[in-house]
């Protein structure tokens, strides 16, 4: 089945300087970038993002942290595609993920894992909605 997913390059893996490192990755494995932009987030939007954590004790942190500088925001289509990126980027946890993954490679920490996925289809669409126009993604 042919998904779309989204995956944002947050700030602790912009300051890496691996973006074209982490694009890369998703287009060897079979995935159609179909929308990309840089984007600055805001709190209105992380509320709506990451509102099941919002009760949580580090949600104050997790605002702050994912708004210190731009992220890339993109939207990868395929077969399966929530599935193989969530395999490429390995779990929340780098300290969980197996060799070769995203999060192993480059993430330090849960909260710093270099990157955010959808972790449904569902999720995927909120997100997109959230980050893009219908005319930003592309065919």
């Amino acid at each position: 089945m042919i998904e779309r997913t989204v995956v944002l390059i947050k700030p602790d893996g912009m300051q890496k300087y691996i973006v074209g490192e982490i694009i890369s990755r998703f287009e060897k494995a079979g995935l159609k970038l179909v929308g990309l932009k840089m984007i600055m987030l805001t709190e209105d939007i992380l509320k709506v993002w990451y509102a099941h954590h919002a009760d949580k004790p580090f949600f104050p942190q997790l605002v702050q942290d994912m708004m210190a500088t731009p992220v890339v925001a993109m939207v990868l289509e395929g077969e399966g595609a929530i599935q193989k990126v969530f395999d490429i980027c390995g779990p929340t946890d780098p300290a969980e993920a197996a060799p070769g993954t995203i999060r192993k490679d480059f993430g330090e920490s849960k909260p710093k894992n270099v990157v955010h996925r959808s972790d449904s289809a569902e999720a995927a669409a909120k997100e997109v909605g959230l980050l893009f126009r219908s005319e930003e993604i592309l065919i």
